[in-house]
């Protein structure tokens, strides 16, 4: 497995890892909750054979990557993510990569693109609808079931939770938001080693806390939430990969998305896979967001 580097930002020094620095184009694979930059282990090396230069950044909160400043609020707000992805851009210099998302990395990379109009070659997002991240939007009831977590979370008892039993609390959900037996326990423990990070609990309670109003964002993020909500209409190239037995994120959460993209935009429902799909089925994967991802 490849070593981790690291990047200074305003506020962050960020840790990713690297395949084939030296290639002309560059993907950057975004990580989503509960995981880590492992998570995209096997969907990499494909890319890096197919001309790519990849970095698989770790999200503010996660280990290794850390705060720089321990009076900068420990935000977990969803742009935040996005300015967070725009300043790592900036400070490796890089021009128009394709950015690959999962659950808060699909949120972190559309809300790049959304704060910075041609950021971007390609966007992909996995396991995520564009235009749900504003506490109003429509849910049924069966969405909201499924969200319990988030709800817990808003509560003294979830906060316990989150900061005290942490493992015991994310490998719930990777048993029940993909088809049993889809992982091999090594694999989540080495994704928990990033849960460990000191502010781990701060930012993801204060993430979902955020989004559904149950938390005063950052100040610093205002004029970045002022522009994502609600969501603008993107120009970049979107696919979106879903997995047909989500149980986090029903396929239908992604349905119905077109008018948000003056562009090229595809949708991909992969059957029987669950929440995880660069994890489940990364091979499909990395071959759709080759194929996406081809010069025009």
């Amino acid at each position: 497995m490849n070593t981790y580097q690291h990047v200074a930002t305003e506020r962050l020094d960020i840790a990713y890892l690297e395949w084939n620095p030296q290639a002309d184009r560059t993907a950057v694979l975004l990580h989503g909750w509960p995981d880590s930059p492992e998570c995209w282990k096997n969907v990499a090396p494909i890319l890096a054979e197919a001309g790519y230069r990849v970095l698989v950044p770790a999200l503010r909160g996660f280990a290794p990557t850390r705060f720089r400043d321990a009076a900068t609020p420990r935000s977990g707000q969803l742009s935040a993510l996005g300015r967070d992805l725009l300043d790592f851009i900036d400070a490796l210099a890089l021009e128009h990569p394709a950015l690959i998302g999962h659950d808060w990395g699909a949120r972190a990379a559309a809300n790049a693109c959304g704060l910075r109009e041609d950021v971007a070659s390609h966007l992909v997002l996995l396991s995520v609808g564009y235009g749900t991240n504003a506490p109003d939007q429509p849910m049924s009831l069966q969405q909201a079931r499924n969200y319990w977590y988030h709800w817990l979370m808003a509560t003294p008892r979830g906060a316990r939770v989150v900061r005290e039993e942490r493992e015991a609390f994310t490998r719930m959900m990777w048993d029940t938001w993909a088809p049993e037996g889809w992982y091999a326990p090594a694999d989540f423990d080495e994704a928990a080693r990033a849960f460990h990070g000191e502010d781990w609990a701060e930012v993801v309670l204060h993430s979902y806390r955020h989004r559904w109003g149950f938390a005063e964002g950052d100040p610093a993020y205002a004029g970045d939430d002022a522009r994502l909500y609600p969501a603008p209409v993107l120009a970049v190239p979107t696919l979106v990969l879903h997995g047909g037995a989500d149980t986090c994120n029903r396929p239908d959460t992604s349905l119905g998305r077109e008018a948000f993209f003056q562009g090229r935009y595809e949708r991909q429902v992969l059957d029987g896979i669950g929440h995880f799909p660069q994890r489940e089925a990364p091979q499909a994967v990395a071959n759709a967001i080759v194929r996406f991802c081809q010069p025009a």
